[in-house]
């Protein structure tokens, strides 16, 4: 039998394909103030702003090409039971052939229902401000600060079935998704992929301080001795 493979991403694995990081230090996403587009009360608004920016975020994502990083953690399904949990908005963990991913922030290249949240479906390249057959508009299929994360249970429930749980991509200061490695049992082999490694990881975590692409070569290494 496989083990299984939980893998953590975040904003890192996708820098590296040319996808701007969430948020710089400055407290901006891409020169915007997050409570301007990324807030449910941003979107109460000024619906056509947000819509704006998140075409915008949409094109770059089109644009871009998944990187090895994407590619290995897609390989290792021949050889793991892999279950990617990203907290990434784009496709690139599909497009590079990862058969099992799950959206904490949801996606991009979706929209749904503000009236019915399960009628969800994809979204135009450039979405307008549009009714929705039940009355609702249409608005990007992404999860903004102050709401809640409605597939952290699942995450959860994949997490605590972990034999391996592999961070890549982020510093684990984003929360909820942060406390997932809270979850995993104390057998579970814990890895973490960054540049720069929290000081507050938690213990018995083995470290890859390598980008997302250089460290998933090393990595793929030292799980296939396992």
């Amino acid at each position: 039998m496989k083990k299984k493979l939980i893998v953590l991403s975040g904003a890192g694995i996708s820098a590296e394909s040319g996808i701007q990081t969430f948020r710089d230090g400055d407290g901006l996403w891409e020169n915007h103030r997050i409570e301007d587009v990324a807030t449910p009360e941003a979107w109460d608004s000024n619906p056509s702003m947000v819509l704006d920016f998140y075409n915008m975020r949409r094109q770059q994502v089109i644009n871009a090409q998944p990187n090895e990083a994407h590619f290995i953690l897609a390989e290792l399904e021949k050889e793991f039971d892999v279950e990617i949990i990203t907290q990434n908005i784009d496709d690139l963990h599909e497009r590079a052939g990862s058969k099992n991913v799950l959206h904490l922030h949801g996606e991009i290249l979706k929209k749904r229902c503000t009236v019915d949240s399960e009628n969800v479906t994809s979204a135009e390249e450039v979405m307008q401000l549009e009714r929705s057959p039940k009355g609702g508009h249409w608005r990007p299929h992404i999860v903004w600060f102050g709401e809640e994360v409605p597939m952290l249970e699942t995450a959860i429930q994949r997490t605590q079935n972990a034999d391996i749980f592999l961070v890549i991509g982020t510093s684990l200061l984003v929360y909820p998704a942060a406390s997932l490695v809270e979850f995993t049992s104390e057998k579970c082999e814990k890895w973490i992929i960054d540049p720069k490694i929290p000081h507050h990881l938690p213990k018995h975590f083995q470290s890859i301080a390598l980008p997302a692409t250089l460290g998933m070569r090393e990595c793929a290494k030292r799980l296939r001795q396992l």
